[in-house]
């Protein structure tokens, strides 16, 4: 058999492991680094802590290179693996799986400004929506709405900005330290339509209560929106998925009754 030949069984035995979560090898795969990533958040947490023993930095340090190291391996074999290479390299998991394993490359160099990258190592997390079936069920639905909620975001935004407009317009006057500028404002905007209301900033002025009542009224509902449409996204991708599983069994069940019928013919 000759190197190519090889080359290929050998993606073909690895393709699923990689890239197909129904499969018993992609399970398990997808289990050892779901697991690998739960232990990197922990090691960063105890980084943290001030009187860490320099023994279990140490330790921390080395289980964090073994991480990296295995986050390397498993992209490098994605791209080798992949039908169209570049396509999973600038896809969104494939830039997810550079971000994690890139700042440890580049600070090799000991670039001291680069330090920040390590704050990248929280992008580790997001890896976990590729091995788990439930969080690409989410994946699926924003992909479904995404470009409604595009068009609500920028509503939003127009929304946020006239409600600074309107509430500076209003309070101004009476409170000239608090809302100096339409940007001090905004922050009242942001935590009034969401609903959050700190109390660090509010309105004295009767024209700016029943400005304030109004956008609260309104926040309820634009808070309500964009988790209507996910939930809907979610329940066809929920809908869809049992139907491919229910057509799936029954070509299963049919291909077995083909192969094993029942009269002997």
């Amino acid at each position: 058999m000759s190197t190519k030949h090889r080359k290929g069984g050998l993606r073909q035995r690895l393709r699923p492991m990689l890239e197909d979560l129904d499969s018993p090898s992609g399970r398990r795969f997808a289990l050892v680094i779901q697991t690998l990533i739960f232990l990197s958040l922990v090691s960063v947490s105890l980084e943290t802590l001030p009187d860490l023993p320099r023994g279990w930095r140490r330790l921390l340090d080395v289980f964090d290179l073994m991480v990296i190291l295995v986050f390397t391996v498993e992209y490098v074999l994605r791209v080798w693996v992949a039908r169209r290479p570049w396509r999973f390299i600038f896809s969104v998991y494939g830039l997810i799986d550079l971000a994690v394993i890139a700042p440890f490359w580049i600070m090799g160099a000991d670039i001291r400004a680069l330090r920040a990258f390590r704050l990248l190592r929280l992008v580790r997390v997001l890896k976990l929506v590729r091995y788990s079936r439930s969080l690409n069920h989410f994946w699926h639905a924003w992909r479904l709405v995404r470009a409604d909620i595009q068009m609500f975001a920028g509503f939003v935004a127009i929304f946020l900005y006239l409600s600074a407009l309107g509430i500076w317009h209003f309070e101004h006057e009476a409170q000239p330290e608090a809302f100096a500028s339409v940007f001090d404002a905004l922050w009242w905007a942001v935590v009034t339509l969401t609903t959050v209301g700190y109390g660090d900033l509010y309105p004295v002025t009767a024209g700016g209560r029943l400005f304030t009542m109004l956008v609260v009224l309104l926040g309820i509902g634009l808070v309500a929106v964009p988790s209507g449409l996910l939930a809907s996204a979610f329940q066809e991708v929920r809908r869809n998925e049992r139907e491919s599983r229910e057509l799936e069994r029954k070509r299963r069940k049919g291909d077995g009754s083909a192969k094993h019928p029942e009269n002997g013919y």
